[in-house]
């Protein structure tokens, strides 16, 4: 690229931006999916857990944890040259939900990241993005030493539905959340189609 003119002289492409939301339970590993594969520094909003938090704050499971999100964690990741997807982790406790309205302004779709030992911390996101109508895959993140189970049984643990894809992923792997990505641009794409489809019938 010379002068910001392509090789062959024709001019750069201008990517296509899609904004995905990264949500779920407190502890399930969003910080670490939008580090494990943004291109540039990650920008995190992490404080120490305090013991004035202690009361709201359930860390059992994951009683190694000594930081949480306030605010959200940005990153960002070029998947082709004509698309650039830009990630935004959403606090996983519920003090902190206020922040998903905002969050989720404009967003293509969204990852609920599951952990297999507190499947119930993801209700909530699973709740919120049905409501709200927008687009979402749940990843069920592999921590070391958790059970695994068929993925027919996690699909009717959270009661999803059928047309909601649930996926493996391993949330400190780089090509394993790209795929996990590209897989909710896939799924939005056949959303809007379906719901276009619905709308015009």
């Amino acid at each position: 690229m010379i002068f910001g003119r392509s090789e062959r002289g024709k001019p750069p492409v201008e990517p296509v931006t899609l904004k995905i939301l990264v949500a779920g339970g407190f502890g399930v590993g969003k910080t670490t999916l939008v580090g494990a594969v943004s291109e540039i520094r990650p920008l995190r909003t992490e404080e120490f857990l305090t013991e004035a938090g202690r009361p709201v704050d359930d860390t059992s499971g994951v009683e190694g944890k000594h930081t949480t999100t306030v605010a959200m964690d940005f990153g960002r990741i070029t998947l082709r040259e004509d698309l650039v997807l830009y990630l935004f982790g959403t606090p996983g406790q519920e003090r902190f939900w206020f922040m998903w309205d905002e969050l989720s302004e404009g967003a293509l779709g969204a990852v609920v990241l599951a952990d297999t030992r507190r499947l119930e911390d993801c209700f909530a996101a699973v709740d919120y993005f049905e409501r709200r109508a927008i687009p979402f895959v749940v990843g069920i993140n592999c921590f070391e030493g958790a059970a695994r189970h068929p993925v027919d049984a996690v699909r009717q643990a959270l009661d999803l539905d059928d047309s909601v894809p649930l996926l493996l992923c391993d949330a400190r792997d780089r090509e394993s959340v790209k795929e996990t990505l590209v897989g909710v641009v896939q799924h939005a794409i056949r959303y809007a189609a379906d719901h276009r489809r619905t709308v015009t019938t």
